[in-house]
């Protein structure tokens, strides 16, 4: 058994756009084949166990926790991390966190911001209660969620 979970599995995905085979053990975590695999290393690894939201990437238009994602199953599938919010200049979103103060040690910062992404691509004008859903799956352990809330009121004003 233990032979069956080292051996490499060859594995074809999409990541921000990009197509990519990797021979990796089935059971790698997202997180790890994104930074040590892909160099990504705008998602972070926090506390392993899907509870902080730090690694936090969008699979097949889903926010998941990429440490809870194992290699097997990522065939075929579809995965936005980070690095894909902004290629030219800052993303609405990322421009709202630094106007609202939003980025603390900044840590949490992209899983912030991925969460509010996968939230705003379903909900354009979202409730107060629906942003705090959305980000419920996010910790912060720095100053708490003012300076993000104030971050969405100004993405929400700009909507308008």
């Amino acid at each position: 058994m233990k032979e069956q979970l080292q051996a490499g599995k060859t594995i074809r995905f999409n990541v921000n756009g990009s197509s990519v085979d990797l021979s990796v053990p089935a059971t790698y975590r997202l997180v790890d084949i994104l930074r040590k695999e892909l160099n990504l290393t705008g998602t972070k690894i926090s506390c392993e166990v899907g509870r902080c939201g730090a690694c936090s990437v969008i699979l097949n238009g889903k926010l998941v926790n990429s440490c809870l994602v194992m290699a097997y199953q990522l065939e075929d599938a579809v995965v936005q991390t980070i690095e894909s919010v902004s290629a030219d200049a800052l993303h609405p979103i990322q421009e709202a966190f630094l106007q609202g103060g939003a980025l603390q040690c900044g840590y949490c910062t992209p899983g912030m911001i991925m969460a509010l992404k996968s939230l705003l691509e379903r909900e354009s004008q979202p409730t107060k209660e629906e942003v705090l859903q959305g980000l419920s799956g996010n910790l912060c352990r720095c100053t708490g969620y003012e300076g993000i809330l104030r971050a969405v009121d100004i993405l929400a004003n700009k909507a308008e």
